[in-house]
């Protein structure tokens, strides 16, 4: 069963968005990026630059390299 609460703030948030410009769209996404980094440094007692690596190393795992980055072929 759908609720009807989250529907409607869904579409709230839609119609929130819709209404800004590319660049206030560009600004949230850097400020909400920039708060989920701080509190991963935070959750995890890292600096920033360690948190950046431990994020990109999560990203690699699991990922098949590109064969056409192989300089072997």
């Amino acid at each position: 069963m759908r609720s009807r609460l989250a529907d409607q703030l869904k579409q709230e948030q839609r119609e929130r968005f819709a209404r800004m410009t590319p660049a206030e769209r560009v600004a949230l996404t850097e400020r909400l990026g920039e708060q989920g980094l701080a509190e991963y440094m935070s959750a995890n007692g890292l600096d920033r630059g360690e948190a950046v690596k431990a994020i990109k190393r999560t990203r690699r795992i699991g990922r098949q390299p590109s064969r056409c980055l192989d300089e072997r072929h």
